[in-house]
């Protein structure tokens, strides 16, 4: 069999080369150069690029609308709805400077096609063009790095909030634990010294600020329409708060604190009920149904965003917005970590 395939392939070689001096010699009966390029060549190739420019530019539209009911919904937080405002002005600006300039690139290639009576100017240099590239585009980023800035800056500001509800985010590989500040508002300090498979967040013992601190696994609760600042460590590497539904997003890092503050404005059961959050999650199920797995609901979650080790795709853990009411039955049963202090 190995033999048949090697003689196989040593005919196909002498063919190919025997074809090779066909195509050598059907040349010498051709008038000029092949390789020369005729004006009908180059009449081809623009009347191509121009229909290839429409063809291009109306695939792009059809994409942003075959894959749009795929994006998130509109933002949950009331910071959110200033970034997704923002983000509108950058797509705005981005699509209308790639549609221009693809469509000046195609159009220029058909324009100024080549041709045998014609020779390209060779221009080394144009202040106006200079300064318009520059300035012109230098106005449209300063506008968005101010507005950028100033929502950022908002957002990491110190909260003065006495009405706030302070949860400290501590991420390992590969979890997430949250800890409330219990009666007293403050959030007991730590000590990585002290942890241990009873004191996984590092709790001090010593500190009885901490007695009355709160620390939940799997999902944690926060009330909607009120400020909520997250104080946020990490054990080992650097890991990153991504809670994409409120638009938040913090790094983790180890031996420091890293803060971050939004007020929530929509509850779970009101995402449920939200038409294109139900047509998101119909898509969702159904592809779940096809692999054979259970339906789920839609939940807002809490991801990290750094690829933090071999389980990093696991890490996540479900957050529930609920009203003032809910969230005070929920915490009032919860258990504080008063016992492990106490031992």
């Amino acid at each position: 069999m190995k033999l048949l395939i090697l003689i196989g392939l040593v005919l196909l070689i002498i063919a190919v080369h025997q074809l090779m001096r066909v195509v050598e010699l059907s040349r010498q009966f051709k008038k000029g150069n092949e390789w020369s390029v005729k004006d009908s060549d180059n009449a081809f190739n623009g009347k191509a690029m121009l229909a290839f420019g429409f063809a291009f530019i109306a695939f792009f539209f059809w994409q942003a609308d075959r894959w749009n009911d795929n994006a998130l919904p509109a933002a949950s937080s009331v910071h959110g709805l200033k970034i997704d405002t923002l983000w509108d002005y950058n797509m705005y600006i981005i699509v209308t400077v790639f549609v221009l300039t693809n469509a000046a690139l195609f159009y220029f290639a058909y324009k100024y096609r080549g041709t045998k009576d014609t020779k390209a100017t060779f221009l080394a240099h144009d202040n106006r063009l200079e300064m318009i590239w520059t300035i012109v585009p230098a106005v449209v980023l300063a506008f968005i790095i101010i507005f950028g800035l100033k929502y950022w800056n908002e957002i990491t500001d110190r909260s003065t909030d006495p009405n706030k509800v302070t949860i400290e985010l501590y991420a390992k590989q590969f979890d997430w634990s949250a800890r409330y500040a219990g009666k007293d508002k403050t959030l007991g300090s730590t000590d990585y010294r002290q942890i241990d498979g009873g004191n996984s967040v590092g709790l001090d013992t010593l500190d009885a600020t901490g007695f009355d601190d709160i620390i939940v696994k799997n999902e944690f609760h926060i009330p909607v329409n009120r400020e909520i600042e997250f104080k946020m460590r990490s054990r080992d590497v650097i890991h990153s708060a991504y809670m994409p539904h409120f638009r938040a997003q913090m790094n983790c890092v180890p031996g420091m604190v890293t803060t971050f503050k939004f007020t929530p404005n929509k509850t779970t059961a009101q995402m449920r009920k939200d038409p294109y959050v139900i047509q998101l999650m119909a898509g969702i199920n159904k592809v779940r149904e096809l692999k054979g797995d259970e339906p789920v609901e839609f939940d807002y979650l809490l991801l990290c965003n750094k690829i933090c080790g071999a389980s990093h795709y696991n890490m996540q853990m479900n957050i529930i917005v609920e009203s003032e009411k809910e969230y005070n039955a929920w915490l009032a049963q919860q258990k504080s970590v008063k016992p492990l202090a106490a031992k």
